[in-house]
C-alpha cells in the first residue's frame, strides 16, 4: 500500500492583542487641471535654431513643423497628432481675441489652401499680431520665431486651437 503525502500551504495568521494600523497602498496619477503655458514656450525655445528636417520630431537631427509641436507638447504629457493634415479636424476654433500663449496656429499649405500644411505654438499672444514659434521650412530652414501677422501666414491661417484647456 503506497501512502500519499500531501502538502498544504495554509497562510499563517497571528493574533496579537496591539492596534495594528492599516496600510492604505496609493497610486500616485499624474493629473494637472493647467499647465503652465510659459513653461511650455520656455522648453520650446530651447530648440530655437533646430534644423528643418522633413518628418521629424527628434531634436538631436531635427524637426517638421508637426513634429516640433508634437514633441514639444508630449513633454509635458499632451498627446497630440504626428500630421499637420490631423489637425484640421481637432480642437476648438478660437478667435483672435482668445488666443493665448501655447494655443496652437493651423496653417493650410503654401500651394493648397484645402489641405493643412503647417503649425506653430503661439509664443506671444496678441490675436492677429501674435508670434509664433515653429519649425520653418521656409527661409529659416530651422526652428524660428514668426510673426502671424506678415502676409504669407495671414493668407495661409486656418484657426487657432487651445489644445490644454480641454
Amino acid at each position: 500500500m503506497k501512502l500519499r503525502l500531501l502538502i498544504l500551504m495554509l497562510p499563517i495568521i497571528f493574533f496579537s492583542s496591539f492596534k495594528k494600523e492599516e496600510k492604505k497602498i496609493t497610486y500616485k496619477t499624474q493629473i494637472q487641471s493647467e499647465i503652465d503655458r510659459d513653461s511650455i514656450i520656455a522648453f520650446a525655445k530651447k530648440y530655437l535654431g533646430t534644423p528643418y528636417v522633413y518628418a521629424s520630431n527628434n531634436p538631436e537631427k531635427g524637426f517638421d513643423c508637426s513634429g516640433f509641436v508634437n514633441y514639444v507638447f508630449k513633454n509635458y504629457g499632451v498627446t497630440l497628432p504626428r500630421s499637420s493634415g490631423e489637425y484640421k479636424n481637432i480642437g476648438k476654433k478660437l478667435n483672435p481675441e482668445e488666443f493665448k500663449v501655447g494655443d496652437i496656429l493651423v496653417f493650410y499649405g503654401y500651394k493648397n489652401n484645402t489641405v493643412i500644411g503647417h503649425l506653430g505654438i503661439i509664443c506671444e499672444a496678441n490675436g492677429m499680431q501674435s508670434k509664433f514659434i515653429h519649425a520653418s521650412s521656409g527661409k529659416a530652414q530651422c526652428v524660428t520665431i514668426t510673426a502671424l501677422d506678415t502676409e504669407h501666414y495671414t493668407k495661409r491661417f486656418y484657426k487657432c486651437i487651445d489644445v490644454l484647456s480641454e
